[in-house]
């Protein structure tokens, strides 16, 4: 049991105090005359955990963890939602910008 413990709280560790934030990037795409946009997910360190003991380090751990695991859900279904969005809404310009061209 000590074992799963400790995998627990190193995991816990390493994600603690990072959020995950979309991030929206895009150019011009000449052939078709609009702008792509894409999203992607960045982690942002918000703080760090020192000179934390016993009971009161534990249960830091344990909410940043918490935290961590539910800006990466959120945010990784937003840039995923937004992604299909972008890629329907580029291939209906491209459609539109074809048609313009015929």
């Amino acid at each position: 049991m000590p074992r799963i413990a400790t995998v627990i709280a190193l995991s816990t560790i390493l994600l603690a105090a990072c959020i995950y934030v979309p991030r929206t990037t895009g150019h011009y795409n000449a052939n078709c005359e609009i702008e792509e946009r894409h999203l992607t997910l960045e982690a942002y360190q918000v703080g760090s955990l020192y000179g934390c003991k016993d009971q009161g380090c534990v249960a830091l751990l344990v909410a940043a963890g918490i935290i961590s695991a539910a800006t990466a859900v959120v945010s990784g279904s937003v840039v995923v939602t937004g992604n299909v969005v972008y890629w329907l809404e580029e291939k209906g310009g491209c459609m539109m910008a074809k048609k313009k061209v015929e």
